[in-house]
């Protein structure tokens, strides 16, 4: 027996890994989505969406690229692995990302491969964004000059493309690394950790999915989960899935504060 079955759930409600089945639109997620469409739809060229780390921004990421109609927009998520990234690296990923067939290794070649495809898709009447998640990973005076650059790309009097940039608040520092780049933030959206109302809301309603037909929590349970995880969403699910696993082994029906802190200190997340 797992405590799947012990707590009668289809699934993990809990897993830490991007699934939009459990995506949680509270107010201010639902605030940037909004903000971010409107810069794809207005062309704005250059959007900043910045959190702190597993505050949401990644599921946030992936759920905007699902709500860009795939009839209106050529849309792509380009996600930043490491931070020994060039310009030449970036612009070819983005360049295949939109349907360059074969980018060409010589920098002018692809230039000038991007701006046709950007045309086509121009001429399509869609239009072109590319959302780059992990984005503080960008760190060089280089590759801020190569956004800026291509944000030049421009046809009857339209910006071709639109970046979505998604990361840390240290992205704030990368982007003045190049001043006119930084000027050129038209929408700029800081992704907070919820509040305790919406941390207890995000745990019933990933519950709800995960096939929930009772209350697991007590409502001081609630109350310890935000307060050991401090809103953030990551924290959220690893506190509520090891208190689950703990619940199974205890036997127990019901997840109550006192078993929250003792896992928070076990996580390090509280001291005793």
């Amino acid at each position: 027996m797992s405590y799947l079955e012990h707590y009668n759930l289809n699934e993990e409600p809990f897993s830490i890994s991007v699934d939009n089945r459990f995506y949680y639109n509270s107010k201010h997620h639902a605030e940037a989505l909004i903000r971010l469409k409107y810069a794809a739809e207005q062309r704005k060229g250059l959007a900043l969406l910045v959190g702190d780390i597993g505050a949401g921004k990644t599921t946030l990421a992936r759920r905007l690229l699902d709500e860009l109609d795939e009839a209106s927009y050529e849309s792509a998520l380009l996600i930043v692995i490491h931070s020994a990234v060039t310009s030449e690296w970036l612009l070819r990923k983005i360049a295949a990302q939109l349907g360059v067939e074969k980018p060409s290794e010589a920098k002018t070649d692809l230039l000038g491969q991007l701006y046709n495809r950007l045309a086509e898709i121009h001429d399509k009447k869609k239009k072109a964004v590319v959302l780059i998640d992990e984005a503080q990973m960008l760190q060089n005076k280089e590759v801020m000059e190569e956004f800026r650059g291509i944000l030049n790309i421009e046809l009857d009097g339209h910006k071709l493309i639109t970046f979505i940039l998604f990361g840390l608040q240290e992205m704030d520092q990368h982007l003045a690394l190049d001043e006119p780049l930084r000027q050129r933030v038209a929408i700029r959206f800081h992704l907070p950790a919820f509040t305790e109302e919406a941390t207890e809301e995000y745990m019933k309603y990933r519950l709800q999915i995960a096939g929930c037909k009772k209350e697991l929590f007590t409502k001081t349970a609630y109350s310890a989960v935000h307060q050991y995880s401090k809103g953030i969403p990551r924290l959220i699910n690893t506190l509520c899935d090891n208190a689950l696993l703990e619940g199974y082994l205890r036997k127990k029906d019901r997840i109550d504060h006192d078993m929250i802190r003792e896992i928070a200190i076990d996580l390090k997340l509280a001291t005793k």
